[in-house]
């Protein structure tokens, strides 16, 4: 079993970084980074530190809550924020203590 971190950051589907929607980009940046695992889902419904509340309508997703959660050793989640304090990017994150390993006998999955 090893030690890690798992940081979950929290947009919306409108937010971008460049031509780039936030939540895909942050999910692939987290990659690059060391990440182990990754998630990028949408939610209904959410609010930010402003109170107010963001949900997804039928005919416009721009203001869907997103969140990124993702998975990473120790070392590499301070890496991860590091560099995102270098980015021109603001974006709302827990950061929780995990450990994290493979159960079962079945062989891993492959890469592709």
């Amino acid at each position: 079993m090893a030690k890690g971190y798992q940081i979950t950051f929290f947009a919306e589907q409108e937010r971008r970084h460049g031509h780039t929607p936030l939540g895909d980009w942050l999910l692939e940046f987290a990659r690059e980074h060391g990440a182990i695992g990754g998630s990028l889902v949408g939610a209904a419904e959410g609010f930010g530190a402003e109170g107010r509340m963001r949900s997804t309508h039928l005919f416009d997703l721009a203001e869907q809550p997103v969140v990124v959660t993702v998975s990473l050793p120790e070392a590499s989640a301070d890496r991860l924020l590091a560099a995102l304090e270098q980015e021109p990017v603001s974006v709302f994150y827990i950061k929780l203590p995990m450990e994290y390993g493979r159960v079962g006998s079945a062989p891993p999955p492959s890469g592709r």
